[in-house]
C-alpha cells in the first residue's frame, strides 16, 4: 500500500485493525486525509473526555516543521498543553491519534511517564534515557495487549512455545485469548504486513466472562488495566514479552497451515538469557 495514499477502508485490510472497527463510521465517507480538526471532532464524539494526566483536554494540531522534533519537547508539550503535533497525510501520526481514542488513559499515563522521567534526567544531568522511558517508548510504538483466561496459554507465550500455542492449541486460543495492538508503529506496519512483525506484550489474566462483552467494553476494561500496570509495574523493557504478531490465528492468510509455524527465523526459541517465569 502506498505510504501516502489515504484509504477510508483501511480497517478492512487486516483483522489487526479490529480495535478501530467501531470508529469505522467516522471514516467511511472520508475521501481525503483527515485533518487535525476531524480528529478533534472524533474526540468530542466519544463518551468520555480525553485528557492528559495534567488535566488538559487533548487536541491534535498541525505539526510545524522544525518544531516538536525532539522527543523531550514533544512529550512535555503534550503534558503541559494537551496539544499533540500531528503530521499531515501521515499514517504513523494518524494511528497515534486513533490509539488516543481507544486507550486514552493508557496513552495519558505513557505521556506522564515520559514527562516525569525527563524532569529527573534533566535535574540529574543524565545523558542517557532511563530504563522506564525506554520501556514507555517501546510499548507506545510496538505494544500489544494479550488478554487470556487460560494460564496454560499464557505460560506457552512466556516459554516461546509458538507452534504449540498457535497451532496445537488453536481452537482454545480463539476462544480464550485475544491480542489487541496498542503501538501505533505496529498499526502502520500492518498496512504492509511481513513475517517478522513482532510486538512487545503486556499480558493480563482475565476471567472467561471478559470475552462475552462487546468490543467497546473490552477496550475500556483493557485501558483501565493498562493504566494501573503502567503506573505501578512497568520499569524496563524486560517487563515486555516479545510476541510474533502474525502467528495469531487468522491474522494473516498464510498461518492456516502447520508449516507456517516452523519458520524459526520468525517463531524463535527462547533466548538462553531469558529465564523461565
Amino acid at each position: 500500500m502506498n505510504e501516502q495514499q489515504w484509504n477510508h477502508d483501511f480497517i478492512e485490510l487486516s483483522p489487526i485493525f479490529e480495535p478501530f472497527s467501531y470508529l469505522q463510521r467516522y471514516f467511511k465517507n472520508q475521501q481525503s486525509w483527515p485533518e487535525p480538526d476531524d480528529l478533534n471532532k472524533l474526540c468530542a464524539q466519544q463518551n468520555r473526555k480525553i485528557l492528559t494526566r495534567s488535566g488538559k483536554p487533548v487536541r491534535f494540531v498541525p505539526q510545524i516543521p522544525g518544531k516538536f522534533d525532539a522527543e523531550q519537547r514533544y512529550e512535555s508539550g503534550i503534558y503541559l498543553t494537551g496539544k499533540i503535533p500531528t503530521r499531515a497525510q501521515n499514517w504513523h501520526d494518524f494511528f497515534n491519534a486513533l490509539v488516543w481514542q481507544i486507550f486514552p488513559q493508557a496513552k495519558s499515563v505513557l505521556n506522564q511517564l515520559h514527562y516525569q522521567a525527563q524532569l529527573v534526567e534533566l535535574s540529574n544531568q543524565l545523558r542517557n534515557r532511563c530504563k522506564l522511558r525506554d520501556a514507555a517508548t517501546l510499548f507506545d510504538e510496538s505494544g500489544v495487549i494479550v488478554v487470556c483466561s487460560q494460564t496454560a496459554l499464557i505460560q506457552l507465550i512466556k516459554d516461546f512455545e509458538w507452534k504449540e500455542l498457535f497451532w496445537q492449541q488453536r481452537k482454545t486460543v480463539l476462544l480464550s485469548m485475544r491480542f489487541f495492538v496498542f503501538g501505533h508503529g505496529l498499526y502502520e506496519k500492518t498496512l504492509n504486513p511481513y513475517a517478522g512483525m513482532t510486538g512487545k506484550a503486556i499480558i493480563f489474566d482475565v476471567p472467561e466472562a471478559f470475552f462475552a462483552h462487546d468490543l467497546p467494553a473490552q477496550l475500556r476494561a483493557i485501558d483501565a488495566m493498562l493504566e494501573l500496570y503502567l503506573l505501578q509495574t512497568l520499569s524496563s523493557t524486560s517487563d515486555l514479552v516479545p510476541v510474533p504478531l502474525l502467528g495469531y490465528p487468522g491474522w494473516i492468510g498464510d498461518n492456516d497451515s502447520e508449516s507456517y509455524y516452523e519458520n524459526k527465523q520468525y517463531f524463535r526459541d527462547r533466548p538462553k538469557s531469558v529465564q523461565k517465569r
